[in-house]
């Protein structure tokens, strides 16, 4: 992955951006692409957007790197900050899923609309419409909610993001259960 020259972000990146956090991950978040400050340090959301996404997983009791991992759909980030092209996307994808399949996750909860095209393939709705929805990628469920860095900019929509972040948990929830035959 990071020799990848598979798309055009490669000539403008400074480094790849993988992910990080717990390799045995019960939660996966994926977000869009990294930003300036990702690209300089390496890691995903490490802006005020990440500050943002730190407070929402401690509001459900969660904590970056403790059976967290956080991703992006595209690992190069796209110049301008700008959304990642679909073929872009496209181009990463093998990377992507087979993050996906080494970490193995409970549950993975998309950030933003980039990030839920990636998976989501054949759902091409608006963000709105995939919000409060359960999803599945190779048996694992997905759930959709807004990127933070949007959240930043829209401050209105961050009762929605948390009313994913419970359903998210929900979720999570009911693979503990057990089964009931």
């Amino acid at each position: 992955m990071m020799g990848c020259r598979a798309c055009p972000l490669a000539a403008h990146r400074r480094q790849v951006v993988p992910g990080v956090g717990d390799r045995r991950a019960e939660w996966l978040l994926i977000g869009e692409g990294p930003g300036a400050e990702e690209d300089v340090k390496g890691e995903p959301f490490v802006g005020q957007a990440g500050k943002l996404l730190d407070n929402m997983l401690a509001a459900i009791g969660l904590r970056r790197g403790e059976k967290v991992y956080i991703a992006n759909a595209v690992k190069c980030r796209p110049p301008g900050n700008r959304t990642p092209e679909p073929e872009e996307i496209s181009a990463c994808f093998p990377f992507l899923d087979r993050q996906i399949g080494l970490i193995n996750p409970r549950l993975i909860v998309l950030l933003g609309r980039s990030a839920a095209h990636s998976i989501l393939r054949e759902e091409r709705g608006s963000l709105g419409a995939l919000r409060g929805r359960r999803f599945e990628y190779k048996g694992i469920p997905v759930v959709v909610t807004y990127h933070p860095a949007y959240l930043l900019r829209n401050l209105p929509e961050k009762l929605k993001a948390w009313e994913d972040l419970l359903f998210a948990r929900s979720v999570m929830e009911e693979t503990n259960s057990p089964a009931l035959f």
